[in-house]
């Protein structure tokens, strides 16, 4: 069983920026840190914007897909700044 079969799904294709990021981050907030969600978009400017997101919120970029339509990012939900 893949490890990252348990993440959470959420398709943002058809949304364009900053649309796919601001939503990304709405949704991760109700998530519990280290929980992994894959995030599927057909903007291009994702896969600018969706890595410079989780470098600022401290997440972690864990995989970058190139999809049919688009891409698909996996993300792990980082902790919290103290």
């Amino acid at each position: 069983m893949d490890e990252y079969s348990t993440a959470v799904f959420y398709d943002l294709r058809g949304l364009k920026c900053p649309l796919p990021v601001l939503k990304t981050k709405k949704r991760m907030a109700a998530l519990e840190p280290g929980t992994h969600i894959w995030v599927e978009t057909s903007d291009p400017l994702a896969v600018v914007d969706i890595p410079h997101f989780c470098t600022e919120d401290g997440h972690r970029l864990v995989e970058t897909q190139s999809v049919k339509c688009g891409h698909r990012f996996l993300i792990e939900k980082g902790r919290p700044n103290a």
